[in-house]
């Protein structure tokens, strides 16, 4: 006969845990084996209950025959046999030898002591433990034939014990169908409570699967992100960071277990401050700081503060949100970067295969005229044709300094030997193998960085210190040396006019230049290199050799053997002599550079 899948009735109370997955089958057998031993221990309870019992009938000789005192006895050995070596089976697999172990031999037990038993000692209530078990513990027809059988024996035996058609028999009947009528309501209402009851610890096992696995992805995405986030106490104890925040605090990812203390550091009291002032007013701040640390380049941060809502008497939490200055500009200069590229493929077709014609076009002509007035305008018109396809070619190598998807990683370049090999190039196609001094003290340091884009970034710096330097010997410096433990530094010094304020707010932005000839991408394109290999570029005011100047200095990741170099004793900037230059020296270690602080120290 088919079953019926629309029956309101489930086939046992842990269906509710029924699934395809491992856990869920698990979790099932679990509570199913915690039920099955609850009984098992109730079992031997009742068990030796009865055995007690017949022992003081036998020795008092009140009670029933003595074998009834064999059978509790046999009884309890089952009890016993079945909690401590028996393996409970489902319902649904082989499990009649189980059912008969404990349901059928209950209640034969029963039967038998209910029917033998000399007195007035009536075991009718002991049938709920075994109508109970097959109601929780199997399905619903097993616990409905429980309590057929049970009815069936109490009809029985008030038909053998009392003349039918009489008082007495019709009294000892109703009495039968009235329990018989009971342990069957209590077998449905059994059943459907215990499935009730497992469905909902299923339910909340669920919930708590899916609680867990929230936290875990809230986990993973907070791990995540970039953004620093710290949970501090009142007292300023950081309770948790994610690796983005311990980055920004420590220079690298701590121990979970290590405590910090926003007041154990100088460069965090400002943190610490902005935390006191969140608890003090009760709301949300933000404002922007800076971390100064020793051994790593300053950070300018974003810092938000949120508070969580208080339980009790205990107080709530402050959320720390440190946002790096540097991403954020990088995401502005990201967008204006999309706009940029449409714009440089665009002027790649529309304006660089004219300008090819009006060039080669002048060229012709120049070689036809010959008045000194027309060789003029010629001499013009390549001149400015020459601007634009410089102008031309800045814009297209933003879009080239931009990092491709997928691109290998870049070579270890000797740096040293790399820097003297480009400068002699400059100087050599620049003429100004006079004004250029080369002054390299990283012999031992290798830098991550492509050649192309390393010589583009120091062309385009000394590019920008000949336009501004005062043609002086020596009047430009190239330096290197190791910063930090972790650096390189890479400068380039002109001995120029000081900037204007409005000039250095925006000295490395796209377009912007301070001289009408120039495209305002030299610097742009400078720090999108230095950026693009983790390192980082910046302008200062400073001294050498007694003179002003303006010195543009990259701090570069040292990789490969300049490990090694890092471990040095720090180099200090150097004094040289005002002839020295690219072709002529090799500078000398040990000499300080005059100044208010050494270039490659600050």
């Amino acid at each position: 006969m088919a079953r019926d899948v629309s029956s309101q009735f489930a086939p046992s109370w842990y269906s509710a845990f029924e699934g395809g997955n491992n856990q869920g089958r698990e979790q099932r057998q679990r509570a199913f084996v915690r039920l099955w031993r609850a009984f098992m221990r109730a079992r031997v309870f009742i068990a030796t209950v009865l055995l007690a019992l017949q022992a003081f009938f036998l020795i008092t000789k009140s009670g029933g025959p003595d074998w009834l005192t064999l059978l509790c006895s046999a009884h309890l050995c089952i009890a016993f046999l079945t909690l401590y070596l028996w393996r409970p089976s489902e319902q649904g697999r082989a499990a009649k030898v189980q059912w008969l172990l404990t349901i059928g031999v209950d209640v034969v037990v029963f039967a038998l002591l209910q029917s033998f038993q000399i007195g007035n000692i009536n075991y009718t209530a002991l049938f709920a433990l075994p109508v109970l078990l097959a109601a929780i513990m199997g399905s619903l027809t097993l616990a409905l034939a429980t309590a057929a059988s049970v009815t069936l024996y109490l009809l029985g035996e008030a038909a053998l014990n009392a003349p039918l058609f009489s008082d007495l028999s019709t009294a000892r009947f109703l009495q039968a169908g009235l329990t018989g009528t009971g342990f069957f309501l209590v077998a449905v209402l059994a059943n459907q409570l215990a499935i009730r009851l497992a469905r909902e610890e299923a339910l909340a096992a669920s919930s708590q699967a899916a609680a867990r696995a929230q936290a875990q992805v809230n986990e993973l995405v907070i791990e995540s992100l970039t953004v620093g986030v710290l949970v501090v106490d009142p007292h300023g104890v950081v309770r948790s960071a994610n690796p983005a925040a311990q980055a920004m605090l420590l220079g690298q990812v701590s121990p979970q277990a290590a405590k910090l203390l926003l007041s154990a550091r100088s460069s965090w009291q400002h943190l610490a401050h902005i935390v006191n002032e969140t608890f003090s007013l009760g709301e949300a701040l933000e404002t922007e700081t800076t971390i100064d640390n020793e051994d790593r380049p300053i950070q300018r941060l974003h810092a938000r503060t949120r508070l969580t809502a208080q339980s009790g008497r205990r107080a709530g939490l402050c959320v720390l949100f440190l946002e790096d200055l540097r991403e954020v500009e990088a995401r502005v200069r990201t967008e204006k970067l999309a706009s940029m590229g449409r714009m440089s493929a665009a002027v790649a077709h529309e304006i660089r295969n004219p300008l090819s014609a009006i060039t080669q076009a002048n060229a012709l002509l120049d070689e036809e005229v010959q008045a000194p007035a027309q060789k003029r305008l010629t001499r013009m018109i390549e001149q400015n044709a020459q601007r634009l396809a410089r102008i031309v070619d800045d814009i297209l190598n933003v879009a080239r300094a931009q990092p491709s998807q997928g691109q290998a990683s870049s070579p270890t370049l000797p740096l040293d030997q790399t820097v003297r090999q480009i400068a002699q190039e400059w100087a050599r196609q620049s003429r100004a193998e006079r004004v250029l001094g080369v002054h390299v003290h990283a012999p031992e340091a290798y830098v991550g960085f492509d050649p192309e884009h390393l010589r583009r970034l120091l062309v385009n710096l000394l590019d920008n210190a000949l336009r501004h330097a005062s043609g002086k010997p020596s009047s430009i410096r190239l330096i290197s040396q190791p910063s930090g433990h972790e650096h390189v530094r890479l400068s380039v010094w002109s001995d120029g006019q000081p900037l204007e304020a409005s000039v250095m707010r925006h000295l490395f932005e796209p377009f912007f230049s301070s001289e009408s000839r120039s495209s305002g991408l030299g610097l742009y394109i400078c720090r999108e290199l230095c950026e693009r290999y983790g390192a980082q570029i910046a302008y200062r005011r400073t001294r050498l050799d007694q003179r002003e100047g303006n010195e543009f200095y990259a701090l570069i990741p040292a990789s490969g053997p300049a490990a090694a170099a890092a471990r040095e004793p720090l180099q200090q900037s150097l004094s040289y002599p005002v002839g020295d230059s690219v072709a002529t020296r090799s500078e000398p270690h040990g000499h300080r550079l005059s100044g208010d602080a050494p270039l490659g120290a600050r």
